[in-house]
């Protein structure tokens, strides 16, 4: 979008970890990295000496975190940007950050934002990282049950050609939820409208029904298909998104983590821990509404993020065991486990 770049390229690029044989903060410097980061870090510095190079800017540079620090210097002595910056007169500061340094921001679910909900839920578009596969078997008249239909081409976010899509998919980023779903119906009216279908106008809350029921009228008219094709993969984005049952976890995930913030403040962590214990299924013992094991480990990570220095003693440690023991144990009857499971086993 206008205000927003992601660079998927590089989402590999971790800071290490604190610890047993990993360089501690004193020794941040490139020279101490394994070589693997050290060629990654010079990748990173070469792509975005060539991005500032295209984009014409003369930047001053500030680093949050020991590993960042390594790449603010590594591209202020970096001979190609040094003569870059002698030569273009556009001032950018750039602010590096530590991805380790704002986990609460990537396992928190604070954002009332329909991308990032649609971005999280449905399934990546195959090659991609930033973008995703919206279903198109209801715009055809095939009655598929199978979730991954594999006949017909998965739709997708970018519309690069669709100026009412690019639009949306704005709102999308920058709204409230609830505004960027009646964004949705409102294009959706206008381009049935525009072509002459019969569209029954409703107020109040828009459903994923209601949402449904007006892309079915563009569905026999081929023109109206082809006209406005972008458009009907962004709202087939934001019914499938809305009627996941991700989605309504978001919300437990919520409540979750507001309890956590005030259980914290008030008891020690083995208490918050013995908590969570009973909440820990098995497969066979989970319904559709339980957290599977990605989700106890995602919430892991928020608490002991929020929680910072933490306290050790016996009652955490054998908190921590019994948390341990039911984890594994659920991660080990995983009929199937998900690519993220394996990579942890």
């Amino acid at each position: 979008s206008a205000e927003l770049c992601l660079l998927p390229a590089l989402d590999a690029l971790f800071p290490p970890l604190p610890g047993p044989g990993g360089p501690g903060p004193a020794e941040a410097a490139l020279g101490a990295l394994p070589a693997e980061l050290r060629a990654a870090v010079r990748a990173l510095v070469g792509d975005l000496d060539a991005l500032f190079g295209a984009l014409g800017l003369r930047e001053e540079s500030f680093a949050v975190g020991a590993f960042s620090r390594v790449i603010a210097a590594e591209l202020a002595s970096y001979a190609p940007a040094r003569n870059r910056r002698k030569t273009t007169s556009n001032k950018a500061s750039v602010v590096f950050v530590d991805r380790t340094l704002d986990l609460v921001g990537a396992v928190g679910h604070h954002g009332d934002n329909l991308a990032e909900k649609i971005l999280s839920v449905l399934p990546k578009l195959p090659g991609h990282k930033t973008d995703v596969m919206v279903n198109m078997v209801e715009l055809t008249a095939l009655q598929a049950t199978d979730e991954t239909c594999s006949i017909i081409a998965p739709g997708c976010l970018a519309q690069p050609n669709d100026p009412a899509a690019k639009t949306l998919w704005e709102s999308f980023m920058n709204l409230k939820q609830k505004e960027a779903v009646m964004e949705a119906r409102r294009h959706l009216v206008e381009a049935a409208s525009r072509e002459n279908l019969p569209i029954k106008m409703s107020m109040g809350e828009v459903t994923p029904e209601q949402l449904s029921s007006y892309i079915q009228l563009f569905r026999n008219n081929l023109k109206a298909l082809e006209n406005h094709c972008g458009l009907l993969q962004l709202v087939l984005a934001t019914v499938q998104t809305l009627k996941h049952l991700q989605t309504s976890k978001w919300d437990n995930f919520l409540a979750f983590e507001r309890l956590l913030l005030q259980t914290i403040g008030e008891s020690e962590m083995p208490s918050v821990l013995n908590q969570l214990l009973p909440m820990i299924k098995s497969y066979n013992k989970r319904t559709k509404d339980d957290y599977n094991c990605e989700d106890f480990i995602v919430l892991l990570v928020y608490m002991y993020s929020v929680v910072g220095e933490i306290k050790s003693g016996k009652e955490l440690d054998a908190a921590e065991e019994e948390v341990k023991k039911s984890l594994v144990k659920a991660i080990c009857d995983e009929p199937e486990p998900s690519p993220v499971l394996r990579k942890i086993t």
